[in-house]
């Protein structure tokens, strides 16, 4: 019994509409071609000569933007668990979603996974060069729950550097802090009596996580910024 032969669905799109392979790939990344009744994103799939291939009649060979997507991580939870279509929040499902979305991503300003809070993927250089590059220079709003006695002249010793913290009530302190090393606030707090029990990052330069649900995620809009 002999394979049945198949083809790029790309050099099927571009045959069929007919245009350049590298608008076929577009019509496909963009969600317009159906293969056998199902809709196809790839690219690189391979189809059989009996497949019925369809583009929507609305297609547009356009090339795709890149996207930030701006997330509330749950304490715990490695941010790439919430990265899911289903996990859009209600303000993302207004928008157009492609599989695209979520190829090459860059994970900028990384938490420890028992923190909890905002946490940002981006396809766009601009926002990874911000928020990686110049992390130094992005202001960082973290909530942190401690236990313990703080030291006498703990909370003077905290506002030292780039750090301002405040006591939000008597368990909990809030930072603001540039460019904060992983375990950084931890071992600031140890130094002064304090251990910390949760962290939750609330804001990243001019974004804040606001009303986004836990383990849900939205895009960042165009006209946001850090």
């Amino acid at each position: 019994m002999t394979e049945e032969t198949t083809i790029r669905l790309s050099k099927r799109v571009a045959e069929m509409v007919p245009c350049s392979r590298r608008e076929a790939e577009l019509y496909i990344e963009g969600a317009y071609v159906r293969v056998d009744g199902v809709l196809v994103e790839e690219a690189g799939a391979r189809v059989a000569a009996h497949q019925k291939v369809e583009l929507a009649a609305d297609a547009e060979p356009t090339e795709i933007p890149p996207v930030t997507i701006v997330m509330h991580k749950a304490a715990g939870a490695a941010p790439q668990a919430h990265l899911k279509e289903e996990a859009r929040s209600a303000e993302a499902q207004k928008q157009r979603f492609l599989k695209r979305h979520f190829v090459n991503l860059t994970l900028a300003l990384p938490m420890d996974d028992m923190a909890s809070g905002l946490c940002v993927f981006t396809q766009d250089y601009r926002v990874a060069r911000k928020l990686v590059q110049d992390a130094d220079t992005v202001e960082q709003e973290i909530i942190v729950d401690v236990d313990g006695a703080i030291a006498e002249d703990g909370l003077k010793q905290l506002n030292q550097g780039s750090a301002k913290v405040s006591w939000q009530n008597e368990g909990r302190l809030r930072f603001a802090i540039k460019g904060p090393k992983p375990g950084q606030i931890r071992k600031m707090c140890l130094a002064v009596g304090l251990k910390v029990t949760a962290m939750k990052r609330i804001r990243l330069g001019r974004i804040a996580m606001s009303g986004l649900p836990v383990g849900e995620w939205r895009y960042l809009q165009g006209y946001e910024r850090f």
